[in-house]
């Protein structure tokens, strides 16, 4: 179930659109959303306790700022500044919080055009085993019609993985669609019989690179969420093993959820 939700905040901008969407979802869940500033100290040694105190000020500030932008809607929304950097500190909150699911932006820090995800985000997506799900900037928190799941082997070793994705299909009462692909460089690889119960409809598909698999069927599908698999082997494998992902190797314009399907 999805009931804790973390918001880490970077860019203001993009922390209310996150905000936003987790509120819309929460306000249909019942969920808590955490809206966290992870901020570092410098040495007291050094006596730079004023400026850690300056520092944490600034951080409730950017939390303030961002809150005063969006309606919470009786939502629960805990915002607090936390000591800690990107990586440990997302982790130790994860562990303390019992967080279901972490909404990211594309980019936190870069604004690169050519790149989909940034080296921050990215490197949160590769090591965390908690659910993702990445908000285009400027996105409007709306109802999932269509739900497109991507992946290449039709298993799991986590069989709490796909929960995530079940679970946002039975609240927006969305359609879900499956989509296998086979590329050259990959066995063919056979579906869990109980995977074709859980979806409206099953497609395979034949593609050069997985990539050029999603856009075939992207258009057809015209999804409100795209879901995939990330595993240590398989789907996405090379995708997720650098930090930033360039758009010519993945790029979406709608969310994208995904989803640590194995243990390693």
């Amino acid at each position: 179930m999805i009931k804790n939700i973390l918001v880490p905040v970077s860019n203001t901008a993009h922390a209310v659109t996150n905000l936003k969407f987790a509120v819309g979802l929460a306000s249909m869940n019942g969920a808590t959303v955490y809206l966290i500033n992870l901020y570092k100290e410098f040495s007291k040694v050094a006596g730079l306790t004023k400026v850690n105190q300056l520092i944490i000020e600034d951080s409730e500030a950017q939390l303030n700022e961002v809150l005063n932008q969006v309606d919470t809607q009786n939502v629960e929304v805990v915002a607090r500044p936390v000591k800690g950097d990107s990586f440990e500190g997302i982790e130790r909150l994860i562990k303390l919080l019992e967080i279901d699911l972490i909404l990211l932006s594309p980019q936190s820090i870069e604004m690169d055009d050519e790149v989909y995800l940034g080296s921050i985000t990215g490197k949160i997506v590769k090591q965390t085993m908690t659910p993702v799900m990445i908000i285009p900037g400027d996105y409007l928190f709306r109802k999932f019609e269509t739900i497109l799941l991507a992946f290449k082997g039709g298993y799991c070793e986590r069989e709490e993985a796909l929960s995530p994705v079940l679970e946002l299909a039975k609240l927006f009462n969305a359609r879900l669609n499956l989509l296998q692909v086979h590329t050259p460089d990959t066995a063919q690889e056979s579906t869990d019989p109980n995977w074709l119960t859980m979806g409206d409809s099953f497609t395979e598909t034949n593609n050069a690179t997985i990539f050029q698999g999603v856009l075939e069927h992207f258009q057809s599908n015209n999804p409100d969420l795209l879901c995939v698999l990330r595993r240590q082997r398989g789907f996405f494998q090379k995708l997720w093993e650098k930090n930033r992902v360039m758009k010519k190797e993945f790029f979406t314009t709608k969310p994208l959820l995904i989803l640590k399907a194995d243990d390693q």
